[in-house]
C-alpha cells in the first residue's frame, strides 16, 4: 500500500511551512500528499463542544478555498506530486492520530490557529506525539535559513525504537545527499571534574558509547556504503541541551518515540518538549508503524 504523507493545514504561516516540508518529503518518498484540515475546536476532540448540540458543523467554504490554493501552489513546485485535500469534522489531535493509522508520515507545524491552534504547546501535541501510529515530523517556524547541506542528526541509545530511528535517519540522509551524525548522549555531572573514584566508571561509559555507536554505524554502512557517517559520543549533563546544540548545524534531527538512558521518556518528559520547542531545525519523531502506544 502506498501510504500518503499527511499534513495538518489551517492557513497559518506555520502550517504552510509544514505543508512545504510535507510536499518535499512526499516527493522524496514517491508518496501522495494529503492536506487535512480538522475544523472542530481543539477542546472538542472530535465531538461537539455543546453536549446538547448533537449536530456536527459542515466544512467551511473559506477552509476549502485555503486548501485548494495551498494544493495548487504545491503542485506548481512539485508537478509530479499527487495531492488530495480534505476537511475532517474532528479536533486536531484526534484527527491527525487517526490519519496516522494509514500514513507513511504525519507532518505538523509548531503553531497554528483555528483547527490546529496550539498544536505543539499543550495536550494536542502530547496526543499526536505520544499516540501517532507512524513517524511524526515537527516543523518549527524558521528563525533562520535551514542549512540545506546540514547533516541529519539521530539520537542513539541502544533501544529498539532508536534502531528504527537510525534506519529512518539513514534513509533521510541518503535521500537528501547529506552526512549522517550518530549521537549518543551520556550523563555527566555538569562540568565539574570527575573524582578519581569515578574515573573508571567514566571510562566504562566511554567504551560503551563507542561500541554502541560503532554497531549503529556498521549497520548503516552495510545499507549505504557511500554515506558519510560520523560517530559522535557526547558527554553532557542534560541530553536535551546536547541535542538542541547539535540541531544548530543540522537539516533534521531524528529521535525515537521512546528510549532508555539519555533518551528515557523521550516523548513524555523534558527532552522531547525541549526539542520540539527549541530545536533549530525540523524534528522527526519515529514511531513503529501500527504501534498501540
Amino acid at each position: 500500500m502506498n501510504r500518503p504523507v499527511v499534513v495538518g493545514v489551517d492557513g497559518s504561516p506555520s502550517s504552510l511551512i509544514a505543508a512545504e516540508h510535507a510536499a518535499r518529503a512526499a516527493s522524496l518518498r514517491g508518496c501522495p500528499l494529503h492536506l487535512v484540515h480538522g475544523y472542530l475546536h481543539p477542546l472538542g476532540y472530535g465531538v461537539p463542544i455543546n453536549p446538547y448540540d448533537l449536530g456536527v458543523p459542515e466544512p467551511s467554504d473559506e477552509a476549502g478555498k485555503m486548501l485548494t490554493q495551498t494544493a495548487g501552489e504545491l503542485r506548481e513546485r512539485w508537478p509530479e506530486l499527487a495531492v488530495e485535500v480534505r476537511q475532517v469534522a474532528g479536533g486536531p489531535g484526534a484527527t491527525l492520530v487517526e490519519e496516522s493509522r494509514r500514513a507513511d508520515l504525519v507532518v505538523v507545524g509548531s503553531r497554528g490557529r483555528g483547527g490546529f491552534a496550539g498544536l505543539l504547546l499543550g495536550s494536542v501535541s502530547t496526543q499526536v506525539a505520544g499516540h501517532a501510529h507512524c513517524p511524526v515530523l515537527v516543523v518549527r517556524p524558521a528563525d533562520r535559513p535551514e542549512p540545506a547541506t546540514g547533516p541529519v542528526v539521530v539520537g542513539v541509545d541502544g533501544s529498539e525504537v532508536a534502531e528504527l530511528a537510525v534506519g529512518q535517519a539513514a534513509d533521510e540522509a541518503a535521500g537528501r545527499g547529506v552526512p549522517l551524525v550518530l549521537a549518543h548522549v551520556w550523563y555527566a555531572d555538569g562540568n565539574r571534574p570527575v573524582p578519581e573514584e569515578f574515573a573508571e566508571t567514566e571510562a566504562a561509559f566511554r567504551v560503551a558509547a563507542g561500541r554502541l555507536l560503532a554497531g549503529a554505524a556498521e549497520t548503516v554502512r552495510a545499507r549505504y556504503p557511500d554515506l558519510a557517517v560520523e560517530e559522535r559520543p557526547v558527554r553532557a549533563a542534560k541530553p536535551e541541551e546536547a541535542l538542541i546544540s547539535a540541531s544548530g548545524e543540522a537539516s533534521l534531527v531524528v529521535v525515537g518515540s521512546r528510549g532508555r538512558g539519555g533518551f528515557a521518556g523521550l516523548l513524555l518528559g523534558s527532552v522531547s518538549q525541549a526539542l520540539v520547542q527549541h530545536a533549530h531545525c525540523p524534528v522527526l519523531v519515529v514511531h513503529p508503524h501500527g504501534h498501540t502506544g
